[in-house]
């Protein structure tokens, strides 16, 4: 199994502070967001695109985003059917559950890589020392609890929290949200998810909603990621984009 880029190593912690930027490709600015995280018997490998990296949309040209997707991890991918719900996988083989309606996928066996797509939500990764979950969340599939979901399906395969990683999502500057779905959320999770825009209006700060909702399930608090409205990702919501970046998990033998 292969990797496009350099990875370091990110120390598992409770406090999971600050994002690793993991390298650079030569001269492009752009930073590569990889990250490694020993975890006992495995190390766990995790990978955000940009729009360096291409689309990886399921609705692009499939031989394209094979290409793209074995350029990163060159194994077969389970890639899920994403519907804002909360049904979580579990992978035992490579490329298995490739197509489930699902927001979550757990392997628990090395080399099978996990992966979501998203422009504007949050790709969350909940690393256990026994395997890793990969979740994609809006704030409807967090309500819903499919972050709680991906943690009871590890803590059910034997696995305990390790640390959490949440790959680039929307920031409260650029996510106006209205008053009433706004205190909803605040009821549940707390006056750290309200924001306010860069125009100066009520907005939801995902991040900080991913954060209370992976606290609450069990699992570290992540590292504030990169905004979408930044140009180098994918944004629906900030510039109508149709392409999709990717965050993929895999475990790799802790002495491979």
């Amino acid at each position: 199994m292969t990797t496009k880029t350099t990875t370091s190593t990110f120390p598992p912690s409770s406090s999971n502070a600050g994002l690793p930027v993991q390298g650079r490709r030569g001269a492009d600015p752009h930073p590569v967001l990889a990250w490694s995280v020993p975890t006992g018997a495995w190390r766990c490998q995790v990978r955000s695109t940009s729009v360096d990296d291409g689309d990886f949309a399921v609705v692009s040209p499939a031989s394209d985003v094979e290409q793209r997707r074995r350029s990163i991890v060159d194994a077969p991918w389970t890639v899920l059917h994403q519907v804002h719900g909360t049904t979580v996988v579990m992978v035992t083989a490579p490329g298995e559950q490739t197509g489930s309606v699902a927001d979550g996928a757990i392997a628990v066996v090395e080399r099978a890589p996990v992966a979501v797509t998203t422009a504007d939500c949050a790709p969350v990764v909940l690393i256990g020392d026994l395997g890793v979950a990969v979740v994609h969340a809006g704030w409807r599939g967090a309500l819903a609890g499919i972050i709680e979901a991906a943690a009871e399906g590890l803590r059910a395969s034997g696995a305990s929290p390790v640390a959490t990683l949440l790959g680039p999502c929307i920031g409260p500057s650029t996510y106006e949200f209205g008053p009433d779905d706004l205190e909803n959320l605040v009821s549940v999770y707390g006056k750290g998810v309200r924001g306010r825009s860069g125009t100066g209006r009520a907005s939801l700060d995902l991040p900080a909603l991913i954060g209370a909702a992976c606290e609450a399930a069990g699992w570290p608090r992540p590292a504030r990621p990169p905004c979408t409205s930044d140009p180098r990702y994918y944004s629906h919501r900030s510039r109508g984009d149709k392409g999709r970046q990717t965050t993929v998990a895999w475990l790799e033998s802790a002495g491979g």
